[in-house]
């Protein structure tokens, strides 16, 4: 029998890019302990208090941005919060995955959980159904600028809970009416604060940072092992990758790269064959893998430590310190996100141009291989396509690393005059890096080819099951092909992580360990 999903303490726990994954697969439970809830329900009471004081706090009394001077009527205080999940939806483009819809759901109502943004506890428990059930609201791509929250996005999010907007639910899109009808729901009347709430806060840049970090370390693992594989079918020195060489650079990135390729590479017949050769040294998309694989493992890790932040903060405004202290402030602007994930997109898109130039040299017809990965060239055109089709894509993704940070457009009558444009950051990051999956797909495949030609000598104990493992789903080309088909084959591939998975499966049989201190840092976890 499958086990029941483990409890997390919303608002209490420290949540991490994995723990929101593993929350959104349903391997983890969110659940509010008594303290929480008491914390919240102090929380909503402190909004009831300031409402019934009558001082002007904006957004609790007072109209919204540019409007922050209209003082509201304690009558119409609840109205406002609901006009303003209307007002505010105003998204275009397609629906947002499910996936990153339902991270934003998961990570709203951790942040709400912390007892600072005057929710009701009802409103909370709404949204942990919407979670359970799998009732995702659907949520426009574009219309975030990224300060004073992601309104535009987290708005359509929540427009379900008053009754408006549509559901992805059991394989449907409903209207939320439809939804109500079938599970018997009805619509909440938010309070005061409620709305203002739920779309304060930068869960939609945090959401794509979630899955940007996911995909990302996804494809850092295995294009080390691409790589490997690659430096091994065109008989590469291993000299460039030892560990004293990196100790006199300690960059942690670039330490952590090298000391996983000596372990993929450990016990290589390859390398012993050609150990005496002539070659003086490999061309840099060989030579220099630690640096440039290692690089953008550093930004990585810097995106985790700042997203690590950011999940487990309170990003709303008003924040509610007590029943006379509501602080207006700027938790909501996105900037330190938005910094990181640019950062991260250059280098994803790094990793995709480094790996563009090695199919590349595949195809040169040097360093023990036939030109273009086929012997029977001229009536077969072998490889020479698919480096065109790496190559659109890294010109793809060039264009897309100019930072959306760098630009601010003022909104809100200037009342919002710097902004921090992370939700598009967010939105590049995963193009680019959904790039790279496809660029690595087809490296692996002409780094597949190339080692056929060292054949009969064998590699290390884990290359060689990678290899074993690809040619169970992509048989060796003699002659041409329609390679859309073992292209398509080997993304599916290199999205499911089911290399890395093979490699710490043998390594775990085997009793093999990285040949790296840093492992636990490289962890999504």
């Amino acid at each position: 029998m499958p086990q029941p999903p483990i409890h997390f303490l919303l608002g209490e726990a420290t949540l991490s890019a994995g723990l929101a994954l593993q929350m959104v697969r349903g391997e983890l439970k969110g659940t509010f302990s008594e303290a929480a809830q008491k914390r919240i329900q102090k929380s909503s009471r402190y909004v009831e208090q300031i409402v019934a004081h009558g001082a002007p706090v904006y957004g609790i009394n007072t109209g919204f941005g540019p409007l922050c001077t209209t003082k509201i009527s304690r009558e119409a205080t609840q109205k406002l919060q609901t006009n303003i999940l209307q007002s505010h939806s105003v998204g275009v483009g397609p629906p947002i995955s499910n996936m990153l819809a339902k991270l934003m759901l998961v990570l709203k109502a951790h942040a709400l959980a912390k007892g600072y943004s005057g929710i009701r506890l009802a409103t909370l428990e709404r949204i942990l159904w919407h979670i359970e059930n799998n009732a995702i609201p659907v949520v426009p791509s574009q219309g975030s600028v990224g300060a004073s929250g992601d309104l535009a996005p987290l708005s359509h999010l929540f427009l379900p809970l008053i009754g408006l907007g549509k559901v992805n639910f059991e394989g449907e899109t409903l209207t939320t009416e439809r939804l109500f009808q079938k599970t018997g729901l009805t619509a909440l009347e938010l309070g005061p604060k409620e709305g203002l709430a739920l779309i304060n806060g930068t869960q939609f840049i945090a959401a794509h940072a979630v899955l940007a970090l996911q995909k990302l370390h996804n494809c850092l693992r295995q294009a080390d092992v691409i790589g490997a594989m690659m430096l091994e079918g065109l008989q590469g020195s291993i000299r460039p990758f030892s560990k004293k060489l990196h100790e006199l650079r300690p960059f942690m990135g670039s330490q952590h790269v090298a000391g996983r390729i000596r372990t993929l590479l450990a016990g290589s017949e390859i390398l012993e064959h050609h150990i005496d050769c002539e070659r003086v040294q490999d061309p840099y998309s060989l030579r220099c893998i630690p640096q440039v694989h290692g690089a953008s493992r550093n930004a990585w890790h810097h995106l985790k430590a700042l997203l690590q932040t950011e999940l487990n903060s309170v990003t709303d405004n008003p924040v509610i310190l007590d029943s006379t202290t509501a602080i207006s402030g700027g938790n909501f602007h996105g900037q330190p996100l938005a910094l990181a994930l640019d950062y991260a997109a250059v280098a994803a898109a790094e990793i995709g141009n480094i790996s563009d130039r090695r199919i590349y040299l595949a195809l040169e017809g040097g360093y023990g291989v036939p030109q273009l990965l086929m012997q029977d060239t001229g009536i077969n055109s072998g490889y020479m396509m698919l480096q065109y089709t790496s190559a659109a894509l890294v010109s793809e993704n060039k264009s897309m690393c100019f930072p959306a940070s760098a630009d601010s457009i003022p909104t809100s009558l200037g009342q919002e005059d710097h902004v921090s444009m992370g939700s598009i950051s967010g939105r590049k990051a995963l193009t680019i890096i959904e790039n790279v999956e496809k660029i690595l797909a087809i490296e692996l495949l002409t780094a597949a080819q190339a080692f056929e030609y060292r054949k009969p000598l064998k590699s290390g104990l884990l290359l060689d099951r990678v290899h074993q493992f690809l040619r169970s789903k992509v048989p060796f080309a003699a002659e041409d092909r329609v390679f859309a088909d073992d292209i398509d084959t080997t993304i599916d591939i290199i999205r499911s992580g089911e290399i890395i998975n093979l490699i710490e499966a043998l390594m775990l049989e085997k009793n093999i360990v990285w040949d790296t201190p840093y492992s636990r840092e490289f962890e999504l976890f």
